[in-house]
């Protein structure tokens, strides 16, 4: 399996926002455009995605939706609560693991620093090794099988800008 985590695009600061909280934050419109160019490099690269996860606060889904449409994905991306911020890793790895047939690749949409956490956890067995995935970074990590624990090998980690220039 190919696991890819993609943190979500640059989204609207809080302040001057009339938003109760930081859920409603949305992508800026140089967000979208970063994210439309990144696909562009995804499409180079032939990426393909067989399943896509993506936290529901507005500046991921909103990710998804673009992502979703500029790859044209066969099915709707779906909301998983552990991709939230301080979501449950473990559990979203168990909800991913079970899948029947077991998807080729996979692509989670979420938040930063629980993204990092999880490279971290699949491949080293622990969390706090020092990745970090900018807005709208994308990691690739390749799973024999997958399991909350050490079973992957990082493939690569791209920020937006090396993205932009592989297009």
């Amino acid at each position: 399996m190919n696991l890819f985590l993609l943190r979500h695009g640059q989204a609207a600061e809080g302040d001057g926002l009339d938003l109760a909280d930081d859920a409603g934050r949305p992508l800026t419109a140089k967000g979208r455009r970063q994210l439309r160019e990144t696909a562009a490099a995804w499409r180079a690269m032939e990426l393909r995605f067989d399943l896509v996860f993506s936290s529901s606060l507005l500046r991921a889904w909103q990710t998804a939706e673009v992502v979703a449409k500029e790859m044209s994905l066969n099915r709707r991306p779906a909301e998983a609560a552990e991709l939230r911020p301080g979501g449950g890793a473990r559990e979203l790895i168990e909800r991913v693991a079970v899948l029947k047939p077991p998807p080729e690749n996979v692509l989670l949409i979420g938040h930063e620093p629980d993204l990092s956490e999880m490279v971290s956890l699949l491949v080293t067995g622990r969390r706090g090794a020092g990745f970090a995935l900018k807005k709208g970074g994308l990691a690739k990590l390749e799973i024999e099988k997958l399991r909350a624990g050490k079973c992957a090998r990082l493939a690569w980690l791209l920020t937006p800008r090396q993205m932009k220039l592989m297009r």
